[in-house]
Formats: structure tokens, sequence, C-alpha cells
């Protein structure tokens, strides 16, 4: 990524997910969102959904997903919106998800996460904030890696935040075992992954016709949007013909990123989240954490 080549399109921070999807054709096209019950869940599902798109809200609570599908129903006209329990802190959860997926798999949205909890561990002994926002999601893509290239031209879209650009990953301590817990530092080096994750994928998928991208919604209460308004840069990733064939990018306000500079505005895409050779070691980590 150079600063003169970073991609632009017609939207802005104020353009809804609507918005960025009109006139899009998604007919035959099937998506999976994470947390597709939460507001910006909803909001990413209703406008893939409207523009044609199978939709699977992939939920932890599925009467909520239920709630969510009818709502969506009721406002698009589309047919079906299929609710599938997935809870990504549990490893058979995942696995059985993946496992049940048949046919190709067109937009795989990480939309899922969790922010700031106490100090929370899975059954593994695993950091919740890691366990769910990195973990979960990368056995999730990496278990649909199959179906996402049968797809031919499948894009993976991983909602991240500019949390990450105050915590690089320790590597020495990724869990928080030896340190203090600290939920905010947990918070940003999950999302450092993020940002990893998306460019290691998109580094060992291309060759799949697999776009893998990470993007900083924004947010709604501290920064005055609308669940549709933070949803934007997710449906541009997931659907847009603008960044047709775009990879490995981090995406803010529905364009591309610049860098963060040290001492200036929270903004942008810190250095660490781009490193090849951290993106590489928490692939390698990843695997193994997971048994795979």
């Amino acid at each position: 990524m150079s600063e003169s080549t970073l991609i632009t399109t017609p939207f802005t921070a104020r353009s809804t997910a609507a918005e960025v999807v009109a006139g899009t054709d998604l007919l035959g096209r099937f998506a999976v969102v994470t947390g597709g019950a939460s507001p910006v869940g909803i909001e990413t599902a209703r406008a893939l959904a409207a523009a044609g798109a199978d939709v699977t809200l992939a939920v932890r609570d599925t009467e909520a997903g239920r709630r969510a599908a009818e709502d969506i129903i009721d406002t698009t006209g589309a047919r079906e919106v299929r609710i599938a329990p997935l809870d990504l802190a549990d490893r058979a959860s995942v696995a059985a998800f993946t496992a049940a997926w048949q046919g190709p798999l067109h937009m795989l949205v990480h939309n899922a996460g969790v922010r700031q909890t106490p100090e929370r561990r899975t059954p593994e002994g695993w950091e919740l904030q890691f366990a769910v926002n990195h973990l979960g999601h990368f056995a999730l893509a990496t278990g649909l890696r199959g179906a996402l290239a049968e797809a031919d031209g499948a894009r993976v879209v991983v909602v991240g935040s500019d949390a990450h650009l105050r915590a690089p990953l320790d590597f020495g301590d990724l869990q928080f075992r030896t340190r203090p817990y600290d939920p905010v530092a947990a918070y940003g080096q999950s999302r450092t992954a993020d940002v990893l994750f998306a460019g290691e994928a998109y580094r060992r998928w291309a060759d799949d016709g697999i776009a893998v991208n990470t993007l900083d919604a924004g947010a709604t209460e501290a920064g005055h949007r609308t669940p549709a308004q933070a949803a934007a840069t997710s449906v541009l990733l997931a659907a847009s013909p603008h960044v047709e064939g775009v990879g490995g990018r981090y995406f803010q306000d529905c364009a591309e990123a610049p860098r963060y500079v040290p001492g200036g505005p929270l903004r942008g895409v810190a250095p660490h989240a781009l490193d090849p050779g951290a993106a590489a070691r928490l692939w390698q980590v990843s695997l193994d954490l997971l048994g795979a």
C-alpha cells in the first residue's frame, strides 16, 4: 500500500449500507454474516438481502436471530433469511457450522465480536476477546475456504477497530497469563490480529480468487452514526463493484485508510498491523492453538 494508490469510492462516512449496494444484483450469491442479530449485523444483512443475496445469520442466540430474520424479510421482501447457530468461543460450534455448509460461499462477513470484557477465558484458557474476535473467526474462515474458493471471486470482510492502533501483538503472552489483564489492551490486540489475519489470508488465498479486507466500522454512539451507516463499509467490501478484486487492505468510511502517523489523530492502519512477519507468525500460532 502506498499513499498515492489509496482506493477511494463515491461513498462517505455518512453513506448507508443500502446506498452502497444500490443497483448491485446479488441474486444467486450466498452470504454469511456473523453476529447477524446485532444492530450493525442486521443492517449488513438487510442490505445484502435487499440486493438479492441468500443470507445466513450466524448467531449465538437463535431466537434473536429469528427476530432479526423476520425483520429483514419484512423490510426487503426477501424470500428467506437463514439462521444458523454459531458460538465463536466454542471450537465445536465453529466446526459444526463449517461442516454443515454446502456449496459456494460468496461473502463472509466477520461482524461478531466482544469488546473490553472483564477477564474471561474459554475452556482452553484462551483470553476471551482474542478467542472470539480472532481465533473463532480464523477457524471459521479457514474451515470455509473450500466454499469460498468454489465461489470464484469470494470476499471475506473482517470488521475491526481503530483500537488496534494502541496494541501490537505480544507473542510472548497472547493470553495474558503473565502480565496483568487489561481489557483495553486485550481488545486492541485482538483487533491487531484481525488486520494481520486479513493480510495473510489474502496472500495465501488470492490465487483462489478470495479477497480479504479489514475495516474500522466506527462507533455508532460516539460517532453519531446509525447502524446503517456503520454497516456501509462492510457492505462495500462484501458486494460493491468499486472494490472488485481488491484485497489485503484496511478501510474506513468507505475508502482505503492511510497509514497511521504516530502523534496524529487515531485514524488509519498501524504499521505493526501490516508486518508480514507478524502476520505469518500469527497464522502459525493460530493453527497450533486450534490443533489444525
